[in-house]
């Protein structure tokens, strides 16, 4: 009996907020009306011309045959809403959200139909979605900064499916300014992670502004390096340590392995260059003899795993491996985890934007470790001189 009465409290609680928000608007479109005909527009020979009847959905619930005043001329519109919107911005703003969430078209639909009593399609939240693949084109021709002292590169794969599902890869770069803001540069989506792919991805970064770079931070990718160079030749490129790690440590037995981690860390934990060398030559001569191709991979790449040693000190640990961007997608992935595969390219590019935007509004007051340091800033602009000579 207590339920009962309760729904019907609540039921006569929306019924009178309804009733109420209908009758204020309607006063102030009265008032709107009036003040466009008398006001702002006496000179003209208008008049009103009855009403229209129409829908609005709110956050309230849905107002019934909502009175829209009207004018002879047909010149009058109300600064409440556009001509055909239905419902309060604030509405698509939400189903914009649960999308980047995770949530399907279907979860919203019955979730919006639940709470605020309006019917939407699967149909009708992806169209609404879908008006930020405007967003998304206009952010990925969005001119960009010159200068950016790191790029770091990196790709992750997601599940598309086109007519099957397979995995596919997104290329993100993301680039670190002087005083040490983040930011994702763009973001592509498709196909086997390639070199290629890469220098596609780069040469629109030049294209958009992108022309001095100090350092280019990613993983091995056979030919990966050659791409960057071409269009960066007076960039240096680190070698991210941790992927080098992660690759050499399955060669490694299982007995060896602690010991062997802790003597790898003294080459890029070292004070500096020198020290990292003379490291080196001690674990190689400590493991050379077990582990002889392992050991002469690291010394035939140490000039692009030891490049971090080229910048300042304070900015070591967030150069030396491609951690920062690979936490980014790290999240992304999660984000898009719920969903189990995406249901096609446009799905994959707006859930990767609205992340790309809240990233980016995230990151817009943060620096990233060691470069808010000022002896930092001086070496960087010092060094973007030297490799950039202004004419």
């Amino acid at each position: 009996m207590t339920t009962i009465q309760q729904n019907s409290f609540t039921e006569q609680l929306e019924n009178t907020m309804q009733s109420f928000l209908k009758e204020k608007i309607e006063t102030l479109l009265k008032e709107e009306i009036k003040n466009y005909l008398q006001v702002e527009h006496p000179e003209v020979a208008n008049s009103r011309n009855g009403y229209y009847s129409r829908n609005w959905e709110t956050r309230h619930g849905v107002i019934p045959d909502l009175q829209v005043p009207r004018d002879r001329q047909g010149d009058f519109q109300t600064e409440l809403f556009a001509p055909y919107q239905r419902r309060e911005a604030w509405l698509e703003d939400t189903v914009i959200h649960m999308y980047k969430g995770g949530m399907s078209t279907r979860d919203i639909a019955a979730f919006i139909e639940k709470m605020f009593g309006a019917q939407y399609s699967p149909t009708t939240v992806s169209n609404i979605t879908s008006t930020v693949l405007e967003d998304v084109a206009a952010w990925q021709a969005r001119p960009l900064a010159k200068r950016y002292a790191v790029i770091y590169l990196d790709g992750m794969y997601v599940k598309l499916k086109r007519q099957s599902v397979a995995s596919e890869v997104i290329y993100i770069a993301m680039g670190v300014d002087e005083a040490g803001h983040r930011e994702i540069l763009s973001f592509s989506l498709g196909g086997k992670e390639s070199a290629n792919g890469w220098r596609d991805v780069l040469r629109d970064l030049y294209k958009r502004g992108v022309h001095e770079v100090l350092l280019g931070v990613f993983d091995g990718l056979a030919g990966l390096e050659e791409a960057f160079r071409e269009t960066y030749p007076q960039a240096g490129v680190q070698r991210c340590v941790t992927h080098k790690m992660r690759n050499t440590l399955p060669k490694i037995r299982d007995k060896d392995k602690a010991d062997f981690v802790t003597d790898m860390k003294t080459i890029y934990s070292a004070m500096d260059r020198d020290v990292a060398m003379a490291n080196f030559d001690l674990v190689q001569a400590k493991w050379g003899k077990i582990y002889p191709k392992e050991l002469a991979s690291w010394e035939n790449e140490l000039p692009v795993l030891l490049r971090f040693y080229d910048f300042p000190t304070m900015i070591h640990y967030a150069i030396y491996t491609s951690n920062p961007i690979e936490r980014t997608n790290k999240e992304i992935r999660k984000r898009l985890r719920p969903m189990n595969s995406l249901t096609n390219m446009d799905a994959a590019e707006k859930i990767i934007y609205l992340e790309a935007l809240s990233y980016n509004e995230r990151w817009s007051s943060r620096v990233l470790r060691g470069f808010a340091d000022a002896k930092t800033q001086q070496a960087l602009k010092k060094m973007f001189d030297e490799k950039y000579p202004q004419a």
